[in-house]
């Protein structure tokens, strides 16, 4: 009876050792090379500081090694230390079935049963690669969007929205719990240059009145606003006044600051008229919100938060840190740090962004408590962010070190940058109406359409141009600006989200088809060429969305869902799979075809991308 339940315990153990090695075929290579290296060459290397690579499509194999690092130890050559590595790896794991060496290069080949078998434990799980958020877990918040309300969204807040909203639910793919969050810059002389146009040349237009959304509405007195500052500032220069005097002795900017002074003193007409103008502006931006499918856990208003910040400008003077000058100004000296003097009150006693945003970090830290604080912000604010952290150091405040600043890089147009005072942006709404029309277009000429009611029909041109759009912003890594063109973008046949879209609907299409099966383990199926590339992008998946979270890229989440669309429609043009008449073979090719509809349903999802189900 005991050696009968030892055999069984040897079993069981085998068994369990097969699995993790079929679980982790990257880790277990790794090991066996550090334990080749040991015994071969008495090299001590830590298998976490193996690197494997995917073997070059020209070679034959799965994973690289490159062994010039080790050759010097060894004392042979590099061909020689890559064959010795390679048979001593061979023999002791049974799924490298071989290995092949080019110079300084050594290719490891894992066995088909390998691959099959991942299929066959990982096709029932719909959301493989992707962890749950852990409810428990102290927040990570995420800040973006940020608006003023004194201009309506355009193209350049369209790639913080997405990029803020897809790197929270990256994120949360990887087990986060994330807040996501906006601070709605909501005061200022921004806001008082509109609020004071629309008094001198609005005639009491309203949204109703004029049937403008009314973000876009006030925006349009924000650029009325510069016109005249400009006639204004020209025609003191004309009388003998340098320039830069001119700006500031314009009388519309006297009166400008003037109305913001009156604001923070709390004049009851001023804060009544940007009550009412807020109100219309909050009303546009949260339609343009809902076209673009992104939200908000919270919403923070400025006008609530820089009196905090005030009080900690305060806290700063008295504990010396901060100093007055001579004009009543206050100011962060920072050249100990290698920046300059930042100023957090001017002279009159109004606060600037920085103060805000120190009131503002203080808050979010006391909602949440957060592990780490994202603020997804343009990189023309590198430089407030360093000081922001600074001096929320300098104030003693022992979480500074939990703010990072995901800095992202312009979107530029063809014919340059745009200039929201001169009116010169691409309007979010406007963008998204033109990419719906050319979705429709796009869908109608090629035919993807024709089996849809009218109502599935609009949804999928919204899809298709949401999917264009977010896509073509977000396959570009946040660090660079990005040039922006509306007709590459929703190309069915490019790196584009359309060909993501349509790839998933003809996988789904594929499945539908099949009907039922339930062959879960298959036996001597010998994979084609492409057939493997299919299952290999599928076994990356979960290392793809842990790195990409790492880096705040969802770049690489987008660029990995079109390399496996890719990598798919060429096995599809390859390889029969309803047509297959082995049964078995036929099932695998299904069950492939359904992890990968999985797969971009999942990856796209953290892209904040919709993907259809027919087209």
């Amino acid at each position: 009876m005991r050696v009968r339940f030892f055999f069984v315990f040897l079993q069981i153990v085998f068994l369990y050792i097969i699995y993790c090695i079929y679980m982790n075929i990257t880790t277990t290579l790794s090991q066996a090379v550090a334990e080749a290296l040991k015994n071969l060459y008495g090299i001590d290397a830590d298998a976490k500081s193996i690197v494997l690579q995917d073997t070059r499509k020209e070679f034959k194999g799965d994973y690289t090694l490159v062994v010039f690092p080790y050759v010097k130890q060894a004392r042979k050559s590099p061909e020689a230390v890559a064959n010795e590595i390679g048979e001593a790896v061979k023999n002791a794991l049974p799924l490298v079935e071989g290995f092949n060496v080019i110079k300084g290069f050594l290719n490891f080949e894992v066995a088909d049963s390998y691959w099959t078998n991942f299929v066959a434990e990982k096709a029932a799980d719909t959301t493989f690669g992707i962890a749950k958020a852990n409810p428990d877990e102290a927040p990570v918040v995420v800040e973006y969007s940020s608006p003023n309300t004194n201009k309506p969204l355009h193209l350049g807040h369209i790639r913080n929205n997405l990029l803020g909203w897809s790197v929270s639910q990256l994120l949360a793919a990887n087990g986060a719990n994330v807040k996501k969050v906006n601070l709605v810059n909501d005061r200022g002389i921004h806001i008082c240059k509109s609020m004071l146009a629309w008094l001198r040349y609005g005639n009491g237009e309203t949204p109703e009145s004029t049937g403008m959304k009314g973000d876009h509405l006030v925006g349009k007195y924000y650029v009325e606003f510069d016109k005249h500052y400009k006639e204004e500032v020209m025609q003191l220069m004309k009388s003998g006044v340098e320039e830069e005097q001119a700006k500031k002795d314009a009388p519309l900017m006297v009166e400008a600051q003037s109305m913001l002074k009156r604001w923070e003193e709390g004049d009851k007409e001023v804060r009544a008229l940007w009550e009412k103008m807020n109100g219309w502006v909050y009303a546009g931006f949260d339609e343009t919100y809902n076209r673009l499918g992104v939200g908000f856990d919270k919403v923070y208003y400025e006008s609530n938060t820089y009196l905090l910040g005030k009080e900690l400008v305060q806290k700063g003077l008295d504990m010396g840190v901060l100093f007055r000058k001579e004009d009543g100004s206050v100011w962060c000296d920072l050249t100990g740090d290698g920046l300059d003097q930042k100023l957090l009150l001017r002279k009159d006693g109004t606060s600037v962004y920085m103060t805000q945003d120190l009131g503002t970090a203080l808050l979010r830290h006391k909602d949440f408590g957060a592990e780490r604080l994202i603020y997804v912000v343009g990189n023309e604010q590198d430089y407030h962010f360093k000081v922001l952290k600074l001096i929320l150091g300098k104030l003693g405040f022992a979480w500074a070190d939990k703010v990072y600043h995901l800095s992202y890089g312009m979107v530029e147009l063809p014919n340059g940058k745009m200039k929201s005072r001169e009116g010169t942006v691409v309007d979010a709404d406007d963008l998204i109406d033109e990419m719906e029309k050319t979705a429709e277009e796009m869908s109608r000429e090629h035919g993807k359409n024709d089996e849809l009611s009218p109502e599935e029909q609009k949804h999928l041109y919204h899809i298709l141009a949401l999917g264009a759009l977010k896509y073509f912003i977000l396959k570009v890594d946040p660090t660079k600006n990005m040039l922006f063109n509306p007709a590459e973008s929703i190309d069915f046949n490019g790196n584009t989200g359309p060909f993501i879209q349509y790839t998933h609907a003809r996988i789904r299409s594929i499945v539908r088809k099949a009907g039922d099966f339930n062959i879960s383990t298959y036996q001597h199926i010998n994979l084609g060429e492409k057939e493997r590339e299919v299952v290999k992008a599928l076994h990356a998946l979960p290392e793809t969305v842990a790195a990409a979270a790492a880096a705040y890229s969802p770049a690489m989440v987008a660029n990995y869902a079109y390399d496996l669309a890719k990598a798919f429609n060429s096995f599809y043009q390859d390889t029969p799979i309803l047509r297959e008449e082995n049964a078995q073979l036929k099932h695998f090719r299904v069950q492939l075809c359904a992890m990968v509809a999985n797969a971009l349903k999942n990856t796209m999802n953290i892209l904040g991308i919709e993907v259809p189900e027919r087209m």
